[in-house]
């Protein structure tokens, strides 16, 4: 990344107030969705591998049919009819398929993109983040293992498994750690020159639009580089989005900026706000709603194996990592969810035994070690088909089960691990406006933002996009997908395909 003085130079330099130009594009969340858009948007341009026999015979004829196009110039609608796999994006199965073309499978055949950098065909960009490249990644515990396998996290052109082996390391049982994954992303934006399109250390507070002669006669304080702009748009646009926000200076202060974007890509994942459960007490010190809170309560010892019972509540991955680490400590856990143990809606249901052990525990955990039957596993109680109805400042909560029955537990700190939801406060209205049930908040299981499947572009908002989980991707190997159809909708815009 550049340098702090640097940095702080390019955030603050006035733009020329004559010459305003607002930049093409900004894309707000430096995840693996952020930085997939931006190799694509620096010039990386994908084709298909002459003589490269992919599995799927249609898409294999397609392919064959223009193999001098680039995949971004192609119709991506067409190319991606009929194929089928665990997305419900059709363009993030095609580009996954492209790049991994027997992986669910369990083969290993090479992708069929081959990939040129056209510079000439750049779009001028900036990614805005709050962390180093990679964003959440850098917030999870650094040895957590990831649910994906180790190849699905890898990102185009530089396959995960190729920089493991160069650090000298390979997969357990296929899959990678949250430090791996994070030092690979931002090795990634090094390896690929697209440092200069990103901004870390800033955080956005607002993006609306604003007509764009009010601001041409002002000065803007902006964290451009260079004002100068290839785009070519076929009309003017009357409208731009504003984009406000602050970044940290070399002293750690905090300092205002504002650009001026004709287009604009949510990208910023759901890591930022836990879910809480609403109820009584949730507020007190000793609940928490992230697995940081109980490794730092474990280094710094407040709690141990002579402590009250951890209470765990959720049935995703989170908490079973919570309890994974707290059985690891010898802590004793209290596990309470609201689903059957059989539910096949549980998660542990869909997660094949020999590739995921660790989960498999959990779940054999909750199945057998309820609080009416005791099981072989110590420190340990589940308590399914419970609910919290209260947390007393005595540290005892209340439960409640399906048919009305309270129990009360003693416990020593509390861990609501049930999910979490996007923060898109610096929209209007929390871009509620933008979902697909605009009556209620985004979600990116439930209620994602309502995009064009094949362009990402948001039907009630044009000239802003939406990647990731926003758009109801949730597994990096698929956000790619709409990394490739927001670029070739760019593309598309700013004139720059080929005839």
């Amino acid at each position: 990344m550049l340098p702090d003085w640097k940095m702080h130079a390019l955030l603050t330099r006035p733009q020329n107030k004559s010459g305003f130009k607002p930049l093409p594009v900004v894309i707000i969340g430096n995840g693996p969705s952020g930085i997939c858009l931006s190799y694509l948007l620096s010039g990386y341009t994908p084709y298909f591998k002459r003589d490269s026999p992919h599995p799927h015979p249609i898409l294999q004829r397609k392919l064959e049919e223009a193999p001098d196009v680039s995949i971004l110039d192609q119709d991506l609608e067409y190319l991606s009819e009929g194929l089928e796999g665990r997305s419900h994006s059709p363009v993030a199965l095609l580009f996954d398929t492209l790049q991994r073309p027997d992986t669910d499978f369990g083969g290993t055949a090479e992708s069929v993109l081959t990939w040129w950098h056209e510079t000439d065909r750049a779009i001028p960009h900036l990614v805005l983040g709050r962390n180093a490249p990679g964003g959440a990644w850098h917030s999870i515990e650094g040895s957590m293992v990831t649910l994906s396998r180790g190849e699905w996290m890898g990102l185009p052109d530089l396959p995960f498994k190729d920089w493991l082996k160069q650090k000298r390391r390979g997969l357990r049982n296929n899959r990678a750690t949250a430090k791996d994954i994070a030092q690979y992303y931002q090795h990634y934006v090094m390896k690929k020159g697209l440092q200069k399109n990103f901004r870390c250390g800033t955080a956005v507070t607002s993006v609306r639009k604003v007509s764009a002669e009010s601001i041409s006669n002002h000065g803007q304080k902006d964290l451009q580089e260079n004002s100068d702009s290839l785009w070519n748009t076929n009309e003017k646009n009357t409208e731009v989005f504003q984009v406000d926000g602050f970044f940290k200076t070399v002293k750690g202060d905090k300092e205002s900026f504002s650009i001026y974007a004709e287009n604009v890509v949510l990208a910023t994942g759901t890591y930022d706000s836990p879910t809480w459960l609403g109820v009584k007490g949730e507020n007190l010190s000793y609940v928490h709603h992230q697995l940081s809170a109980l490794e730092e309560a474990v280094k710094d010892n407040s709690i141990g194996i002579m402590s009250d019972p951890v209470l765990i509540v959720g049935a995703g991955l989170t908490a079973a990592d919570a309890i994974l680490f707290a059985h690891h400590c010898n802590i004793p856990v209290i596990h309470v969810f609201r689903r059957r143990v059989s539910d096949p809606g549980l998660i542990f249901n869909q997660l094949p035994k020999m590739m995921y052990p660790e989960y498999h525990k959990v779940h054999q955990m909750m199945k057998e070690q309820s609080a009416d039957c005791a099981g072989p596993y110590e420190c340990y109680v589940s308590l399914p088909e419970h609910h919290v109805l209260s947390f007393g400042k005595d540290k005892k909560c209340i439960f409640q089960d399906k048919n009305g029955y309270q129990k009360v537990y003693k416990i020593s700190m509390a861990l609501v691990l049930t999910g979490s939801n996007p923060n898109l406060s610096f929209l209007p209205n929390n871009g509620i406006d933008l979902a697909m049930d605009s009556d209620q908040p985004v979600n990116p299981k439930r209620n994602p933002i309502d995009v064009d499947p094949f362009t990402y572009e948001c039907t009630q908002e044009k000239g802003l996009y939406a990647l990731g989980p926003l758009a109801g991707d949730n597994f990096v190997r698929f956000v790619q997908g709409g990394a490739l159809a927001v670029a070739s909708s760019l593309l598309k815009k700013a004139n720059k395909n080929p005839p």
